[in-house]
């Protein structure tokens, strides 16, 4: 997965736990697509400590996600609802007894792992 991508899905997931500070620079390099430089104009500090600041908030939110693998679920759960719609997309095409009995296997595999 691209890494800018990456980022957005962990702050979204994870973000609220950053300090506001750690928020308002990730926020602009990460969402407003700032370069290092502008946001170092913008906040008074060194181009620098925002780099050493991005870096530590891609790793907090990193181990977050290492121990609480709520991006991994929701990409697992994302990937098995997209399934699920292409099987009822296709089922005047296929056997519907086929397509049933696996639409009910990924949902209740989606169940057991919530």
């Amino acid at each position: 997965m691209e890494k800018k991508v990456m980022q957005t899905y962990l702050y979204d997931f994870y973000g609220d736990l950053l300090t506001e500070h750690q928020q308002k620079i990730y926020e602009a390099f990460v969402l407003d697509d700032l370069s290092l430089s502008e946001i170092a104009k913008e906040e008074g500090i060194s181009r620098q400590g925002v780099y050493d600041l991005v870096k530590r908030c891609d790793k907090i939110l990193e181990g977050y996600e290492d121990k609480l693998h709520l991006l991994a679920r929701f990409l697992k759960n994302k990937e098995q609802i997209i399934k699920i719609r292409t099987l009822t997309q296709n089922y005047q095409e296929q056997n519907g007894a086929q397509v049933m009995a696996e639409i009910e296997a990924i949902s209740n595999q989606i169940l057991e792992e919530l």
